[in-house]
């Protein structure tokens, strides 16, 4: 009998551990902007991948619980359309003062309020995504595989105070609608 309590007690021991709050593991989780050209010239430009790794953030199972943030000065073009320079250019117009503006607002977080399990592998998780000083409670479906996170959501960059580019006129401008996704692995 004390073998079989021993043996449980290590069981609960070792489960615990295991559902402990996380650390992100920051060197392979990012998030992924999906950002797409509108207008009558948008034949003439690219839809545009921007990455960034997550700087800093902690997932908590037991809790149901997620809070991360990305450096918005961190934000890569990361398609292979278009020239070097040409990247260079959307990405001082992009963290540039008519759009993120890094200089204001260096920090993208986003912090659970709620998380629902749809299935053993499925999440509805809402919580506040805080954006070019604009808090917007958001709901992502969110997958978990091979302990990697995976989610994604639309949002519209006017409801966080920013105006899509326009460029031309007006002929090529890039669509209010952009996609974020992401891929979160815990330490």
């Amino acid at each position: 009998m004390i073998k079989l309590c021993t043996f449980v007690a290590g069981l609960l021991v070792a489960a615990t551990s295991v559902a402990q709050p996380a650390a992100i593991d920051t060197q392979h989780s990012t998030v992924t902007v999906h950002v797409y050209k509108t207008g009558l010239f948008s034949g003439l430009a690219h839809n545009h991948i921007v990455q960034a790794p997550i700087a800093s953030g902690m997932v908590d199972p037991v809790q149901r619980t997620v809070v991360f943030s990305f450096n918005a000065a961190d934000l890569k073009i990361a398609d292979t359309e278009g020239s070097e320079s040409e990247h260079k250019e959307i990405e001082s117009t992009m963290k540039g003062p008519t759009v993120l503006d890094v200089a204001r607002f260096p920090a993208i977080s986003f912090a659970s309020k709620r998380v629902e399990a749809a299935s053993a592998q499925t999440y509805r998780v809402t919580g506040d995504l805080n954006l070019h000083g604009t808090t917007r409670e958001i709901t992502v479906p969110v997958t978990l595989s091979d302990g990697v996170y995976k989610g994604s959501v639309n949002l519209k960059q006017t409801d966080f105070g920013i105006t899509p580019v326009k460029v031309a006129g007006g002929t090529v401008k890039v669509k209010d609608e952009v996609e974020i996704s992401f891929e979160i692995r815990a330490r």
